[in-house]
């Protein structure tokens, strides 16, 4: 039996065992909002304790976290040095969308059924902070010699942009590493990903009685003469292709729409929040630039209406990075092993906390247990699941990378 094998045969050993572990982290809600998050960490902490490795706690001080508009987060940091070389890192997110309606399992019961295992978080992501956790037990378990080291950073707060995770973390120096892995799906290797702008964009008018209508200015009216000039963008977005396998094209959505009093009353002020997607090829201030302009043009020809408008988040987008090679032909490699199918490189449109680590110039890769795609794995919807055969296989391939980085 060859390393390789050896590995596989701990994990297949250990997988029960896996299977417990991610039960217990799905029981433990994380719903962001509200974002109370502090005591899922304080129970992984516990778990990885249990496993034979101690986590530093930081956690992001109160009044800092609330003007965020979260309740509590505490970042882990697991290190594990073998000696010099490079520190390969490994990021997966514990907090998560609110589970919301039309559920037929427990969504924070952890059950499983025809070899899936239901619940919010269960595929995004706190099934990679079991892969991750349980391939670095079978790489130390293999007793190989091994150099550099690896660091788990388990965080809480990529549904906010990350900011007071990686990005706290990265901002201090707590972390450094050579090459960085964050969670993702089974069958694709994400070297690269969309750029996200939101913004909240308040239209103010005049109340008044809707006896009245001349005594008012209708912020409504205004906002839709608004929301028709970006929707009319999305048209000219379609014309925009990226050369990124995985990515389409610009989108602009509006998700969030708030006004008015009563039935009979003018409409003083609306309030609409909008999620611009960017493309790698974008530049993201000319892009802010842009959707200003085409706010600020539709206000103008609506007479008595004014306009505010506030950034509420900026992601750059994920460029690859030449020197993630070595981690990406390894998880390629050894994918295709262990699932015997190729596992190809590819973008996609989602943003993610990886954006932070490689704008501090580390190499990054996005590879962990999932489906080949998002909506297969209800991520974000009713009964969110992982199939556990990916998840065993998934934590297979991560472990042999690692043993080609480290060994």
């Amino acid at each position: 039996m060859n390393r390789y094998e050896q590995l596989d045969a701990w994990v297949d050993a250990h997988f029960e065992e896996q299977v417990g572990f991610l039960q217990q982290l799905v029981r433990v809600p994380t719903s962001t909002p509200p974002g109370n998050n502090a005591p899922h960490a304080e129970r992984l902490a516990e778990l990885l304790q249990g496993f034979g490795m101690a986590a530093e706690k930081y956690a992001i001080p109160e009044q800092q976290v609330r003007d965020y508009g979260m309740e509590s987060i505490t970042n882990l940091v697991v290190r594990r040095k073998y000696g010099e070389g490079r520190t390969v890192a490994m990021n997966a997110h514990g907090d998560v969308v609110p589970p919301g309606e039309g559920w037929t399992h427990d969504p924070f019961g952890g059950e499983v059924e025809d070899g899936k295992l239901y619940g919010r978080a269960s595929a995004v992501s706190k099934c990679d902070m079991t892969t991750y956790t349980f391939a670095v037990l079978a790489l130390e378990a293999l007793g190989a010699p091994l150099k550099g080291g690896v660091e788990l950073i388990f965080t809480y707060d990529e549904e906010f942009g990350g900011e007071l995770g990686p990005g706290w973390l990265l901002e201090r120096g707590l972390t450094k590493p050579d090459l960085l892995l964050a969670a993702g799906f089974s069958y694709q290797v994400v070297t690269a990903h969309n750029g996200c702008l939101q913004m909240e964009v308040t239209v103010h008018g005049k109340m008044s009685h809707a006896a009245i209508p001349e005594s008012g200015i209708d912020a409504l009216q205004g906002a839709v003469a608004i929301l028709n000039a970006l929707y009319a963008q999305n048209l000219k977005y379609k014309q925009v292709t990226s050369q990124v396998k995985g990515i389409n094209h610009p989108y602009l959505n509006v998700g969030l729409i708030e006004g008015g009093t009563n039935t009979n009353v003018i409409p003083g002020k609306v309030v609409f929040k909008l999620d611009r997607r960017m493309i790698p090829e974008e530049n993201t201030a000319e892009v802010e630039a842009d959707v200003r302009r085409v706010i600020a043009e539709a206000a103008a020809t609506m007479p008595g209406i004014t306009v505010d408008i506030k950034r509420m988040l900026m992601c750059e987008a994920l460029k690859p990075l030449p020197g993630n090679k070595p981690l990406v032909d390894a998880l390629q490699k050894h994918g295709e092993a262990v699932f015997g199918e190729p596992i190809p490189t590819s973008g996609t449109p989602l943003y993610t906390d990886v954006r932070l680590f490689g704008a501090q110039g580390v190499p990054a890769a996005i590879y962990g247990a999932g489906p080949r795609t998002v909506l297969e794995s209800n991520a974000k919807r009713a009964d969110e699941h992982i199939v556990l055969e990916d998840l065993r296989r998934a934590t297979k391939v991560v472990a042999r990378s690692l043993l080609d980085l480290l060994g």
